[in-house]
């Protein structure tokens, strides 16, 4: 950017599409004129001046198809990243080599030589000593003593340059990595072409040199940068693959509306939903889960483990298969939480998990429940709605030998239970959260069963834009 222009004049924003566009034609109309004026030149001309001009036109045109490049990366932009997981960004390295300046595209110093075979004699621009390293007093060095000057690994390639031009009369194009005394490694660029005597025989050799270390090196940090984004793609999306496996093995296998338990009168009808992130390509620890007990109870659980990924999905699994063996050896829901509480709290990997679990008997219709941390069950009955008052819980992990209360409720025909997990509606804080859910109140009066609850609450809030995941599961008592 011009010195005299700030980060947001007008001239320094980025170009728009069709500016840029336009950029491309004209850069690529002007290629063409250069090619024609440089077909319709004297091709006999053999003097210096002669010389230097067509060497001049191969320069341009050599520059003018780099500049199309540059101006279709910036017309198309860097390549965005994945859905990531955790929204990853562009590496440091990878936004230095996008907006490093071009000046050694088009703006480097171009040096010039000629090496006559007859008097074994060199000439060289004094560019070409200052891109080279060497002292201006000194001799230029001739075509045997050149290849001293570049790495070893390609002097080869510029032994099979040289040969095909001298021996073959082909034109030169190459590059080749050279030592200069200061110790420093530069990439030079060579354009050349033999010269003939009368008899066709090669005179001499005629080249320009450019240094394009700086182009050749940003290109570089941009292929190694973009390598090890897709790497990461690759390993993001197995990850992520592997995450929803995982959650897909451990959560309800049904779809649609179940029934709990599967015999009775006073049995509930459920429905669930999983809501993932919006911002994130990762999978969260929510849960939900509904199971049918040996003795006819019903239990019924969502929660929360923090964090995303296959780590995370991993302790979910762990946790909710806890909770499942535990239930089903008989244990209410505010010793399960307290298990659970010491089962985070000495895992190796530290975690907080929020979750509510609750049991419900058929009977008596009775709903026996606990909480750890997490937003409390609203229950909702003839088109009204309130929240149910928690007992004590703080999150799972947060500390050891934590004590978890234990509430009851007498559901009746027809109530809706709603259990959810943080997030189910995004950006609100957790008592706004429930006021917004029980504004459904009335849908749900209407409701002929679970599944039409959750269809409710998805049409209201699955299209919300969400940091993290979310889960709603939905109990409709037997009418």
């Amino acid at each position: 950017m011009p010195p005299h222009l700030s980060a947001d004049h007008p001239a320094a924003q980025p170009p728009a599409r069709g500016s840029v566009d336009a950029l491309i034609t004209q850069a690529r109309q002007l290629k063409g004129d250069v090619d024609a004026v440089r077909r319709d030149a004297p091709a006999d001309g053999s003097g210096p001046q002669e010389r230097w001009q067509r060497a001049l036109y191969d320069l341009a045109l050599h520059q003018l198809s780099e500049l199309d490049d540059h101006l279709a990366q910036l017309r198309d932009g860097p390549q965005p990243l994945p859905e990531v997981p955790g929204g990853v960004e562009a590496a440091p390295s990878v936004r230095a080599a996008q907006t490093a300046p071009r000046e050694d595209s088009l703006l480097s110093r171009v040096g010039s030589a000629e090496w006559n075979l007859l008097t074994d004699k060199a000439s060289w621009s004094g560019e070409l000593y200052e891109i080279l390293g060497r002292d201006p007093a000194a001799d230029p060095l001739t075509l045997d003593e050149l290849p001293s000057l570049v790495l070893d690994e390609d002097r080869p390639r510029l032994t099979v340059m040289v040969t095909d031009c001298l021996i073959d009369a082909k034109p030169i194009d190459g590059e080749f990595r050279i030592l200069r005394p200061d110790g420093d490694v530069r990439t030079v660029h060579m354009m050349g072409e033999p010269v003939l005597d009368d008899d066709g025989s090669t005179a001499s050799m005629w080249a320009v040199l450019r240094d394009v270390s700086e182009l050749r090196r940003n290109q570089r940090t941009v292929s190694e940068s973009r390598d090890s984004l897709q790497r990461h793609r690759h390993h993001a999306q197995s990850e992520r693959r592997l995450a929803v496996e995982l959650q897909e093995s451990v959560l309800p296998p049904w779809r649609g509306s179940l029934r709990l338990p599967h015999q009775g009168p006073e049995a509930l009808d459920l429905a669930a939903h999983y809501l993932p992130s919006s911002t994130s390509a990762l999978i969260g620890g929510d849960w939900y889960d509904a199971l049918e007990l040996s003795d006819g109870d019903t239990l019924l659980s969502v929660g929360d483990l923090t964090g995303h990924g296959v780590t995370v999905t991993s302790g979910m699994a762990m946790l909710l298969g806890a909770l499942r063996g535990m239930a089903v050896a008989g244990t209410q829901p505010g010793q399960l939480m307290s298990w659970l509480n010491q089962l985070l709290d000495a895992s190796v990997q530290p975690a907080l998990a929020g979750a509510v679990c609750c049991r419900y008997r058929p009977e008596t219709r009775t709903l026996t429940w606990a909480q750890a941390g997490h937003p409390a069950p609203l229950l909702f009955r003839d088109g009204t709605g309130r929240v149910l008052n928690p007992p004590d819980g703080v999150l799972l992990g947060a500390t050891s030998g934590a004590v978890y209360g234990q509430a009851e409720e007498t559901l009746e025909p027809g109530d809706v239970l709603l259990l959810h997990t943080d997030g189910l509606v995004p950006g609100r804080r957790e008592g706004a959260a429930a006021h917004r859910l029980l504004e459904l109140a009335p849908r749900f009066g209407e409701a002929r069963n679970a599944q039409e609850c959750v269809r409710a609450v998805v049409e209201e809030f699955g299209e919300t834009e969400r940091e993290g995941d979310a889960c709603v599961l939905i109990a409709r008592v037997a009418p």
